[in-house]
């Protein structure tokens, strides 16, 4: 099977498997999601799911935000881990959003980034799920499928984004980032992996990476 096909197969085959797909970090605007996505590095969407709820009941605006001490937030946020770190930006960013955009959060990559606690994955994650800009958010689960089913190198995931952006058709990116977590979840996990249960892998990947198990 050729690139292309494979490509093709893939999208086809995620289409198939997952028509509808939710995202997975609760959220009611541009400003809950960018919190809570912040929350869930080294976390657990269902983890961040059970915090954000109660950090939210207090406050749900930049505004209500920098009116709670960065302990009030830590004493909420402690379960889902890095809470020092991530208490500390939420309150910062709240600040500047204040500050500088008027409490809105803005449709910008650049300024996102820019922000306390937000890297480009946040960043990306904010602009696909919250603007609808075409961005190709790369977590664990797309990072090691891109790698198994052997559209990337593995090398880092900077470099598993600039593949995936150059192989799959833009107007896609934001739908294939999602259906690509949930299908990592249900079929390709790190750990208890089997490759023959794996739809995708063991229909154009399979030979390369029984190869490289060997190796």
């Amino acid at each position: 099977m050729k690139k292309k096909e494979k490509i093709l197969f893939v999208i086809n085959k995620l289409e198939e498997l997952y028509p509808k797909v939710p995202i997975p970090l609760d959220h009611t605007d541009p400003y809950t999601l960018l919190v809570a996505v912040i929350l869930s590095a080294q976390s657990t969407d269902k983890g961040v799911n059970k915090v954000t709820p109660l950090l939210f009941k207090k406050a749900k605006t930049p505004e209500e935000m920098v009116l709670l001490s960065i302990e009030e937030i830590r004493s909420i946020i402690k379960p889902v881990g890095l809470s020092p770190m991530k208490s500390k930006g939420i309150h910062e960013l709240s600040q500047i959003l204040i500050n500088d955009y008027g409490g809105k959060v803005p449709a910008n990559i650049i300024a996102l980034e820019s922000f306390p606690s937000v890297g480009h994955k946040t960043a990306s994650v904010v602009m696909a799920q919250a603007f609808g800009v075409p961005t190709f958010p790369v977590d664990t689960h797309i990072h090691r499928l891109l790698y198994r089913w052997g559209f990337s190198s593995g090398k880092n995931v900077t470099q598993t984004e600039q593949d995936a952006k150059r192989l799959f058709p833009r107007e896609k990116w934001n739908k294939l980032h999602l259906q690509i977590i949930w299908y990592g979840r249900e079929y390709s996990p790190a750990r208890g992996w089997n490759i023959f249960k794996d739809i995708i892998t063991s229909k154009i990947g399979r030979k390369s990476i029984l190869k490289k198990f060997k190796a």
